[in-house]
């Protein structure tokens, strides 16, 4: 009897719902116009912009300019930097790029390669490059590096969100 009562009760449940999912198909749905994702333009898989912020940080990082630097990024980015979180850009720049540019003579790159993929009003990179830093005591650094980005188009301008870089010694 319990099964028999279950059953019933089952199918009364499973046949009130299928008009509700019919209701649904047929509703008119103007009012979520809001919700949808505006069209975006030809320029979506455009990535150039996004690309000149990246090679502009690293044409920044050679000359030692601080403030061009500072400039592409976003106010609330975020650092990773060889395993280590450095949290926004503005706090690497006080703690710890900051007080080495002062002791940096040249910093060059060398074989830069850049990969920008756009989605939306994001992007991502990563890229690969050698780099030789002369510091004012006379040591040299020579690293292969690679790092990976994301980057937000805000009102303005694409602005470096993330950013995170390692380096080793280079291998032969």
């Amino acid at each position: 009897m319990t099964n028999t009562l279950t059953r019933i009760a089952s199918t009364a449940l499973a046949l009130a719902l299928i008009p509700t999912a019919a209701v649904a198909q047929q509703m008119v749905h103007s009012s979520h116009a809001g919700h949808e994702m505006q069209a975006m333009d030809a320029s979506a898989d455009d990535v150039a912009g996004a690309e000149k912020a990246l090679k502009a940080y690293r044409t920044a990082l050679e000359a030692r300019d601080a403030q061009a630097m500072r400039a592409l990024f976003a106010e609330n980015s975020a650092i990773f930097e060889n395993g280590k979180a450095e949290g926004s850009f503005a706090n690497y720049m006080e703690h710890h790029l900051g007080p080495e540019l002062d002791a940096i003579v040249s910093f060059t790159f060398s074989d830069p390669t850049l990969t920008v993929t756009r989605m939306g009003h994001m992007a991502y990179g990563y890229e690969t490059y050698g780099y030789r830093i002369e510091l004012s005591d006379g040591r040299m650094i020579e690293r292969d590096g690679v790092a990976t980005s994301v980057l937000a188009h805000d009102a303005e301008e694409w602005r470096i969100v993330q950013y995170h870089s390692s380096s080793r010694a280079p291998r032969n």
